[in-house]
């Protein structure tokens, strides 16, 4: 039996939501056999990071080289580098090694309000990396953080931040209207020629606890298992909605609580 293979780049979640545990957990539920190469460890619970070891840039190059060496990768997905050193591993790792799709969640805050990003890796983010990926996936806040702008309050602000995005050589970006407000939650999928809104009922609960990190595994999922992107778009929105929903049936930990990644299995 031949599996699709992802590989996900990132950090380390200690308590399971989000990071690397969510992106696995994400690849398995989606059917696609997940590797990884882990960026940094954190100490982090349901309530906020308390600690952040960064893996030495090296080290980054011997996963990804191993990997692919070996995995017949078929998507990456990258989530947080907090360092600029890990972004030039990465890119060069991706230079090296060629992957089809790669998707890259700018990860720059946790959903406890925590920063997990540089100054400094910003730039390294948008200059180096995101002109070697197939599509990027910032929700409002992080989408207006790479411009140093307010949160787009409107579609045309929005639509405007996501051509600046296109401009540094990225052929497609998902901003994500999580952190909107409003009875519906909208994605806006934007390329050269066109814009695709992506709406799902807002579901009220404080349970989304790596939310962004298992939204950009299943776009790598989908895409891994030879899905064009807006299928592959589609299906990890509704794939995240199901798991948002399904959120509180979980009792995990006093703060901002994981989403159900394994929802359909129950």
């Amino acid at each position: 039996m031949s599996i699709p293979i992802a590989l996900t780049i990132a950090g380390s979640d200690s308590s399971g939501g989000a990071g690397i545990q969510a992106d696995l957990k994400t690849f398995a539920a989606c059917g696609v056999y997940g590797a990884s190469a882990i960026t940094a460890l954190t100490a982090q619970n349901t309530k906020g990071v308390t600690g952040i070891h960064d893996v030495p840039a090296d080290f980054i190059t011997a996963q990804i080289d191993a990997v692919f060496s070996d995995l017949d990768v078929k998507a990456v997905k990258i989530g947080m580098v907090a360092r600029r050193e890990a972004i030039e591993a990465i890119v060069a790792g991706l230079d090296r090694w060629k992957p089809k799709h790669v998707v890259v969640d700018p990860v720059m805050v946790a959903t406890s309000g925590d920063r997990l990003l540089s100054p400094d890796a910003v730039d390294a983010l948008r200059a180096k990396l995101f002109p070697r990926a197939s599509l990027i996936t910032p929700n409002l806040p992080e989408a207006a953080a790479l411009f140093g702008e307010a949160v787009a309050a409107n579609e045309s602000d929005i639509e405007r931040q996501g051509r600046r995005l296109l401009a540094m050589g990225c052929p497609a970006v998902l901003i994500k209207g999580g952190h909107g407000s409003g009875p519906e939650s909208t994605d806006y999928l934007i390329d050269a020629n066109t814009v695709i809104r992506l709406a799902a009922p807002r579901i009220a609960t404080t349970n989304t606890h790596g939310t962004g990190c298992s939204l950009s595994s299943a776009i790598a999922a989908g895409l891994a298992k030879g899905k064009d992107l807006e299928t592959a778009v589609r299906e990890a929105k509704a794939y995240i909605s199901a798991a948002i929903a399904a959120a509180d049936r979980l009792d995990v930990g006093h703060g901002h609580g994981p989403i159900h990644h394994f929802h359909a299995f129950d």
